[in-house]
């Protein structure tokens, strides 16, 4: 059966070089099948191109130079489907990844995403965190999972991958890879993002995203009361590893910091200024700076453990894992009902500053969230501390409602 395959050019509308002059794209049509394959690396004015014959009008040596390398592009596309045109896997695709040298380099959506994932790679600590290059590469494994359980496939092209296949991806995320909702609503977005910039690399030109709408759920951040940070602070541990874990959770208590950032800390991050001594680092996850006041308890922490650390760190390091095995222990010997994490003692951190009035500005600034709107949810938590301090408070109250009756 006779295939037919056919190549054309189109302005692109809505971008001009400096000398004035508008790209040329290349179009290729299989079998009424169309696709672009980006930029031809030409360019030429408006008011000289015929859209009906696809070349440039005139007989100046830049027109006839300009309408030869559009020759040349012709027939090198119409040689790469000739030896291709009995292959029963003929695709758009292919003719693409042949034309532009990326068959054995990037022709389909994961070898993109590794693409994009070396790039991120490369960036970390020059504008990118170690921590956003984890979350990219756990969104590639997750849709590399995905494939290989809905469709039984490592891969797909970008002509595959569809509306359909976006919404497929969501309902995995969060039935069997049993992600909560706006961790699959996070994983998708970082999806997002590598699909868009393929589509500024003209991998693809629809987007398969059109249909899906992104959707944070609020989430309430737990947070310790002062009773209960005050059980654990006063409990005493027979077990030294305990010990050494309760004081890494309090010192996170009453300076907001993640337990990475907190590992990393030397005496480089303890700075003086007009009398008063502060925390100065970095946070690992978004590399901005977090500034806060270093106060009694965490000082306190940082001279018990002083000389016995190891690589002139001020605090012992524990892996996570452990951490938060640890955790749990301490929680159930303190009777404590609560999950216990170092998000959860960051959380109490930016409760007790902002119930004790402490601006949320500065918060924000200490947690060094890149958008107030984050430190806004701690302000919502607020109104759980004031409920939980009233209930301790409603005794006293209750003397008055004695005199009332009476």
């Amino acid at each position: 059966m006779k295939v037919n395959f056919k190549v054309s050019y189109y302005l692109r509308s809505n971008y001009q070089t400096k000398d004035g002059k508008t790209p040329i794209m290349i179009r290729i049509f299989l079998d009424g099948k169309m696709m672009n394959l980006g930029s031809s690396g030409l360019s030429v004015e408006k008011s000289v191109w015929s859209t009906s014959t696809n070349r440039a009008r005139g007989r100046s040596s830049e027109v006839s130079n300009l309408n030869a390398n559009l020759d040349m592009i012709s027939t090198t596309l119409q040689n790469i489907f000739r030896n291709m045109q009995h292959d029963e896997t003929l695709s758009l695709d292919k003719i693409k990844s042949v034309y532009l040298g990326k068959n054995k380099e990037v022709s389909t959506v994961l070898q993109f995403f590794d693409k994009y994932l070396d790039n991120v790679k490369a960036e970390v600590g020059f504008g990118k965190s170690k921590a956003l290059y984890q979350k990219y590469a756990a969104a590639r494994r997750h849709v590399s999972e995905f494939l290989n359980f809905k469709y039984g496939r490592k891969d797909l092209s970008f002509t595959e991958l569809t509306p359909i296949v976006i919404e497929d991806l969501f309902v995995y995320l969060k039935s069997v890879a049993c992600l909560k909702s706006n961790s699959a609503t996070k994983t998708l977005k970082f999806f997002k993002t590598v699909i868009i910039y393929a589509r500024k690399c003209d991998m693809l030109d629809h987007d398969p995203f059109m249909n899906h709408s992104f959707h944070l759920e609020h989430v309430d951040r737990g947070f310790l009361t002062d009773d209960e940070l005050r059980r654990i602070m006063q409990k005493e541990f027979d077990i030294q590893r305990l010990d050494v874990v309760r004081d890494l959770f309090v010192f996170s208590c009453f300076c907001g910091l993640a337990y990475i950032d907190m590992s990393h800390l030397t005496e480089d991050n303890i700075v003086t200024l007009d009398g008063k001594t502060w925390i100065m680092t970095k946070r690992q996850k978004t590399n901005i700076p977090s500034n806060i006041p270093l106060l009694e308890i965490p000082q306190l922490i940082i001279e018990k453990y002083r000389g016995s650390t190891r690589n002139n760190h001020l605090l012992p390091s524990l892996s996570n894992q452990k951490v938060n095995a640890y955790l749990k222990e301490i929680a159930d010997l303190c009777g404590i009902k609560k999950r216990l994490s170092y998000h959860l003692a960051r959380h109490t951190f930016a409760t007790m500053s902002l119930s004790k009035g402490v601006p949320i500005e500065s918060v924000s600034k200490m947690l060094g969230h890149t958008n107030i709107r984050t430190t806004q949810v701690y302000a919502r938590i607020t109104n759980k501390k004031i409920e939980e301090d009233m209930k301790q408070a409603a005794d006293k109250f209750n003397d008055f409602a004695n005199y009332f009756k009476k």
